[in-house]
């Protein structure tokens, strides 16, 4: 089993070495190899994505990310800024379905801003389709306006689009996975003002009648974002497009007490998958030793799972996880009155010390 280890930016080195250690702590016949990318990259090689570093994401069985990205590379022309690298390989790969679980762990209830009430035992999976939508539609550009309230002024546009297969494969991805939790799919759309997601909305009930067994319900974007607050514990699957699962997935990160607790995980249709922790490459603590190695460690146990046919060891490190928060071990994010504060590598070897 191949892995490709692309580390990136900030804290991503950081916690991309505690989940390597979990990961050669299990003994398994992987074969790891790790190559820059994102900032990174640019510095090494002028571009975020090398061609090396897409050819050996391409030829592994997964791919383990860490985070890209610092406010230095903000002034770059677009195609050369970090964040490309992860779009490219979205785009390269194939990985249109990505998964990420808002699950509260039964220790961090108290560190979520909401009541304990409404989020004990908080398990929801957000289905972000991940390759179209306005991330990715052209045309896309910046021109002179030929009509409008404001025409020869300066203008940018974007484009959101969506084709019948993609929505169908994503929509069938989200029953898929209702059938094997609480058959309940939520599919989050705009379709009151957006011809897009009129369209989005018809294909995901036609693709719902071939699961009679799953409910399905309908809800528009601004109310979803209400209700993770309001009941979040109504959601069981939610499904939606790029860009509302992009902001959808960060909130429902916040519910369960820190984003560095969140794993994800972006799967073509041959399982081939990428995975890394929901949050960003957090310069202003890069190098402090301070990060939550947490979010990226379960993006381990879920490569484990859904690309390396490797449940067992999966939930091994989930449990070992469970283990250290039940020992009241916190980093700086999760910590609370009556926790043990402790830094990225203490953190890291307490999930080795629960594995054994």
């Amino acid at each position: 089993m191949k892995i490709a280890v692309l580390p990136g930016d900030g804290i991503g080195t950081e916690i991309i070495a505690q989940a390597i250690r979990v990961l050669d702590a299990l003994e398994l016949p992987f074969e790891m190899e790790t190559a820059l990318v994102g900032g990174a990259a640019y510095d090494a090689h002028g571009h975020p994505l090398p061609d090396a570093t897409l050819k050996l994401a391409k030829d592994a069985d997964a791919v383990l990310f860490g985070a890209v990205g610092d406010w230095k590379y903000d002034t770059l022309e677009r195609q050369f800024r970090p964040e490309q690298a992860i779009l490219g390989l979205r785009k390269n790969l194939g990985l249109f379905a990505n998964f990420r679980p808002a699950i509260c762990y039964e220790q961090l209830v108290d560190a979520s801003s909401l009541k304990p009430e409404l989020i004990a035992g908080l398990d929801i999976l957000i289905i972000r389709e991940l390759t179209g939508d306005i991330y990715f539609g052209q045309p896309r550009g910046r021109r002179t306006a030929v009509d409008g309230h404001f025409s020869g002024a300066e203008e940018a546009f974007d484009t959101m689009r969506y084709s019948r297969p993609e929505v169908e494969r994503i929509a069938r991805v989200a029953f898929e996975a209702a059938r094997k939790r609480s058959k309940r799919v939520t599919s989050v759309d705009k379709a009151n003002v957006l011809e897009t997601f009129q369209f989005w909305k018809d294909i995901v009930t036609e693709v719902g009648k071939e699961y009679p067994d799953v409910e399905l319900d309908h809800m528009y974007v601004d109310n979803a974002a209400m209700q993770l607050v309001k009941a979040p514990k109504k959601f069981d699957v939610v499904v939606t497009g790029n860009m509302f699962g992009d902001i959808l997935s960060d909130e429902a990160a916040m519910l369960t007490g820190s984003i560095g607790m969140l794993p994800s995980a972006s799967l073509n249709a041959s399982s081939q998958g990428l995975y890394e922790p929901s949050h960003g490459s957090a310069p202003d603590i890069a190098g402090k030793g301070v990060a939550n190695p947490l979010a990226t460690i379960l993006s381990a146990a879920m490569m484990l799972r859904y690309s390396l046919n490797q449940e067992e060891a999966a939930v091994r490190i989930e449990t070992a996880v469970k283990k250290v928060l039940a020992q009241g071990l916190r980093t700086p994010d999760i910590f609370s009155k009556g926790t043990t504060k402790v830094g990225t590598v203490e953190m890291g070897d307490a999930v080795l010390k629960a594995l054994a």
